[in-house]
């Protein structure tokens, strides 16, 4: 772990799309307006839903929010007994993860940070993925292993999950809950190694300054993606969890744009990315060969503007040449226009914003690193964004 992080803590979340289980469960999209945000082409259906967890009320951080499962870093998903868990992978590089194409000058400092200076001689690539899947099992109760000794790592089929005991995987996930390093005993005493080859880099996003606010807990957070053949059993913590709900993305944010959950924006964008993609099997095979390609850490700046406010994202024309990362400088950033102003004139658009009560994501550039690009609605261009597969 990186115990010298002063503004921010790390965490890993997992994003899980699992393929319907039978004609019943899939969502069938015949909306073909074009005045809300985001419309899907008419006769689009989803063959996957994706897991989304209720945040408790009582939660330190979102809380009420529907999100994907995951959680802080733990020293145990950096422990160096897991070397031994992974024996038979250790010596292949980031353990049959492979290696990511992008520059380490661009990559975000939780993959490239030296952990060995803290003790740890495991890749950040593979802790934070036995973090997700750790924090997926705590959560919900969905465990992502393979039997020891499995030739996984090059495996291009999308992931089953084996079957274990309930009444031992209770007793596990209790367990694990108490202690994160029974994460560790769990994997020696059942004879598994977590599916980390199954979970696919997807993105980077690090919480925000907020304006005036000095206390709110920041997040520099990696985000995977795994898709699954069919729906796990998914139990509530009644903790952490209250609920959790399989939803294809559209009908998250139809139900988000009516305003019966909540979403917080990283969720919002990510979903809506997956809207371009509606087979299970395509976007298992898109994930599969953007495995290596990288991500941009992504901290959104909050531009206040004279009726509301702007997310804006790194590549937006509103977007600061140097961010103020750690709110150390105080720096506000404001303007007297309207959004409908700003809207209007932007040429280059990479934001989110909130106006009239309904929620609005504007893109209209290329996504880096060969990703998708998410349906948008801007308000003053009718032409959909290319997305790129």
């Amino acid at each position: 772990m990186n115990n010298t992080l002063k503004h921010w803590r790390e965490a890993a979340t997992l994003i899980l799309a699992a393929g319907a289980q039978d004609g019943n469960e899939i969502s069938k999209i015949q909306n073909s307006s074009q005045q809300a945000l985001p419309h899907a082409p008419k006769g689009i259906s989803f063959d996957y839903d994706v897991l989304l967890l209720k945040r408790s009320q009582k939660s330190g951080f979102v809380p009420n929010a529907f999100v994907f499962p995951g959680g802080l870093v733990d020293a145990s998903d950096f422990s160096n007994d897991w070397l031994k868990i992974f024996d038979k992978y250790n010596q292949k590089p980031n353990f049959g993860l492979g290696l990511v194409k992008q520059n380490p000058s661009g990559r975000s400092p939780m993959f490239v940070t030296d952990r060995t200076k803290f003790g740890s001689l495991l890749p950040s690539e593979v802790a934070f993925r036995i973090c997700a899947i750790r924090e997926t099992f705590e959560e919900c109760g969905i465990l992502l292993v393979v039997p020891e000794n499995s030739d996984v790592e090059d495996n291009q089929n999308i992931t089953s999950i084996s079957d274990h005991d309930p009444q031992v995987l209770g007793k596990w996930r209790r367990e694990v809950q108490s202690n994160p390093f029974q994460f560790i005993q769990l994997c020696k005493e059942m004879h598994c190694v977590p599916n980390i080859w199954a979970l696919h880099e997807w993105s980077n996003w690090l919480t925000p300054v907020l304006p005036n606010t000095s206390s709110i807990r920041r997040y520099d957070t990696a985000f995977y993606i795994c898709c699954l053949q069919k729906k796990p059993l998914a139990i509530e913590d009644d903790k952490e969890v209250t609920s959790f709900k399989w939803w294809s993305p559209w009908e998250v944010l139809e139900e988000f744009k009516s305003q019966n959950i909540w979403l917080p924006p990283p969720q919002f964008y990510e979903l809506s990315r997956l809207c371009v993609v509606p087979d299970i099997h395509e976007l298992h095979r898109f994930t599969h060969r953007r495995a290596l390609e990288g991500c941009e850490q992504w901290m959104p700046i909050l531009v206040r503007a004279e009726d509301g406010m702007l997310h804006v994202l790194p590549g937006d024309e509103l977007y600061p040449d140097e961010p103020d990362y750690t709110g150390e400088k105080k720096m506000l950033y404001s303007t007297d226009k309207t959004i409908e102003d700003l809207m209007k004139n932007s040429v280059r658009c990479h934001r989110y914003l909130q106006h009239n009560g309904i929620a609005h994501l504007c893109v209209n550039m290329e996504q880096k690193y060969k990703h998708l690009t998410p349906l948008s609605t801007d308000q003053t261009q009718s032409a959909k964004p290319k997305s790129r597969m």
